[in-house]
């Protein structure tokens, strides 16, 4: 599987978990590859699942350093389509050496465009922007 197609298998996970409850995780979790990953092998699966989790325990602190730099704007003004895509970037930018800065940048702004609003694109490129600076 293309790491782009990974990337939006795992935003939509974490899109998924603001409107469940923490206890409903792995149960999500299931259905979700069963439902709207049926097409991943075993090996895809494990890795969409670890990067999952394993964004899901830097949430504090991935949402502290968008606090810290949304200027002018609060997290919970965020769209949570906007949220989910930023907290997968910054995730990228800070935690997994395996993608340079540039690309989870570039990979964020174009699930922006195919799943935020208007003008989604933009906002993720000007709020990932300040963050490739200090990388």
């Amino acid at each position: 599987m293309r790491r782009k197609l990974t990337r939006e298998h795992i935003f939509k996970l974490l899109f998924q978990i603001e409107f469940n409850d923490k206890d409903e995780i792995p149960y999500l979790e299931e259905m979700f590859f069963e439902l709207d990953a049926d097409d991943v092998d075993d090996k895809e699966k494990n890795y969409i699942s670890e990067k999952f989790n394993l964004i899901r325990e830097k949430l504090p602190e991935l949402d502290s350093k968008l606090s810290e730099n949304v200027t002018g704007w609060s997290i919970d003004r965020l769209g949570k389509v906007e949220l989910a895509i930023l907290r997968l970037a910054l995730y990228e930018i800070h935690y997994d050496d395996t993608v340079p800065a540039s690309v989870a940048i570039n990979e964020a702004v174009e699930i922006a465009k195919k799943y935020g609003q208007d003008g989604a694109g933009a906002l993720v490129n000007g709020i990932l922007a300040k963050f490739a600076k200090t990388e």
